[in-house]
């Protein structure tokens, strides 16, 4: 039972990512999924997340507008994408799978392994 998050990289600002955030071992139907980030020297901080059912999504202020957060239950993964993408969004960015989700506390039930997202010139 894993999650497993890919996508980062190095990106210009303005630029454009989208991560992935792939289950294996167990369906995430059922589950809301979140997205996180932490910055260097910062506490983590949730960013965005999807319910399980009917599709709506949350997202921190500092993303709106710029990021989108979609699943695909056929293919047991959920995604970010990452529009406009400012050097203050650099940070190692973790999903997180738990029967409900809410941004401001840490999920209790599954975390994947970060993916390292650097927005620099």
């Amino acid at each position: 039972v894993q999650l497993q998050a890919s996508g980062g990289g190095l990106v210009q600002p303005g630029g454009s990512l989208r991560l992935s955030c792939a289950a294996s071992g167990f369906s995430l139907d059922g589950f809301d999924i979140g997205w996180f980030r932490q910055a260097p020297g910062k506490k983590r901080e949730g960013v965005s997340y999807i319910k399980s059912t009917g599709g709506s999504t949350v997202s921190a202020d500092s993303v709106k507008g710029r990021f989108t957060v979609s699943r695909d239950n056929s293919k047991n993964t959920v995604y970010l994408q990452m529009n406009n993408l400012k050097p203050e969004d650099t940070a190692t960015y973790y999903c997180a799978a738990d029967p409900r989700i809410t941004l401001s506390s840490e999920p209790d039930y599954l975390w994947g392994k970060g993916t390292l997202v650097t927005v620099s010139s």
